[in-house]
């Protein structure tokens, strides 16, 4: 079973306070939407997998996911968004760089009070109506509720080919106004329990084991910003349990956090200042270049120490450099990709370009430049050369590590 995703417009930024919530007013809360409007969300899940009462796994997932408002009718916004995922499965948590993950992209319409429309291939967002707004206004001490699902992965854990849905009523109180940064902004507390049965799966169908009862709870704070229409930061704890046909049962218990950015310009349209940058500091064997995922900055023939992803100090040096031109980039997630030259197995390129993108992920994150949470790693070995294997000229380029500045 994949495990928890949070929905999808929320924000939370770490080392922040809000102030106590005051009283307010009646106010109306409605989604607002403009064609064009751009997003990044970032979510991270913390969680403890227990299987049949037994203490299986900790995990921490990133849910990273690039929205795009392609058009707004009467029935609601339509949105095309791509949900990358990726899981840190260990019996603690750790401090290491997450490598990039499965992709999925999901096509929706959300209207103005925060309903779904979404065909059932769709694996993305998990979690959907959520929040549902009333059609009348509301004031402190108001609640109501609304109808919302669950839609959940489950074609690995139990070959279910499509998402399984679990529907809930959730109830919502709006408890007041809250300031963050000169912002009111409006604190609306959702709670709904999980208690669904699944239809019993046909004989015939193939299943070495099916859902036969979820259950659970989630409780979630969300701050709203009424005057941008749109969520601004969200909180959640959530406990599910699934109960098996043939008597097992997966226990997920944790917590759930997010931010959004918006964005503000593409780190492309910066490629002139970028070069003259890499040009005044005199790097060597370092390039720029503008592409799909953003501004490329390719560092060919990077040294490590033999046969290991140990940095050598040279290109410490040349990666402190690279770092003040990369925090002038404060909004834009960090992918770093490792190559080799071709030698040795598959596997074994694969593996080495990996940890080497993740030894200058770690560099990076120690440089200060981000934290484990935006920079990316993923190698590729000697998939993707950009010279002959044939020469030591042509080998050294291809041995290199790939900085991207996204653009989404």
């Amino acid at each position: 079973m994949k495990t928890r995703h949070p929905s999808v417009f929320f924000l939370i930024l770490s080392g922040f306070f809000l102030t106590v919530v005051f009283s307010a007013g009646a106010e109306q809360f409605r989604f607002q939407y403009t064609p064009g409007d751009s997003y990044r969300i970032l979510s991270t899940v913390q969680e403890d997998v227990l299987v049949n009462g037994y203490f299986d796994h900790y995990a921490e997932i990133v849910n990273r996911i690039s929205v795009n408002v392609t058009d707004v009718t009467a029935d609601g916004a339509e949105h095309d968004a791509v949900f990358m995922t990726t899981e840190n499965s260990t019996a603690a948590a750790g401090n290491r760089n997450f490598t990039w993950g499965n992709e999925y992209r999901s096509i929706f319409t959300r209207d103005e009070q925060g309903k779904y429309t979404i065909d059932s291939r769709y694996y993305m967002p998990v979690v959907r109506n959520v929040p549902v707004f009333p059609k009348y206004d509301v004031q402190p001490g108001d609640s109501w509720t609304a109808e919302g699902h669950e839609a959940h992965d489950m074609r690995q854990t139990f070959n279910i080919a499509e998402p399984f849905i679990v529907p809930f009523s959730a109830r919502y109180t709006y408890t007041g106004d809250a300031e963050q940064d000169g912002r009111k902004l409006q604190v609306i507390e959702v709670r709904y329990n999980l208690y669904y049965d699944s239809p019993e799966p046909p004989s015939h169908s193939g299943y070495s084991d099916y859902p036969a009862t979820t259950m659970g709870y989630s409780h979630q704070t969300i701050y709203w910003d009424n005057e941008k229409g749109a969520i601004d930061h969200y909180y959640e704890d959530f406990r599910i349990i699934v109960e098996t046909y043939y008597g097992n049962v997966l226990e997920f218990t944790g917590t759930a956090q997010a931010e959004v950015t918006e964005y503000n310009g593409k780190a492309t349209e910066r490629i002139d200042s970028v070069q003259n940058s890499i040009r005044e500091m005199g790097l060597e064997n370092t390039s720029v270049r503008a592409d799909e995922e953003g501004l490329t900055i390719s560092i060919e023939n990077i040294q490590f120490k033999p046969d290991s992803a140990e940095l050598m100090e040279s290109e410490k040096e040349k990666l402190r450099k690279i770092a003040s031109i990369l925090k002038d980039f404060p909004d834009n997630d960090l992918l770093v990709t490792g190559h080799t030259a071709l030698a040795g197995t598959a596997a074994g390129r694969k593996e080495l370009s990996e940890q080497r993108a993740q030894a200058v992920a770690e560099y990076l994150t120690i440089l200060g430049v981000k934290d484990a949470y935006h920079i990316f790693t993923r190698g590729f070995g000697a998939e993707r050369p950009v010279a002959p294997n044939t020469t030591e000229d042509g080998k050294a380029r291809n041995r290199r590590v790939e900085i991207t500045i996204m653009d989404n």
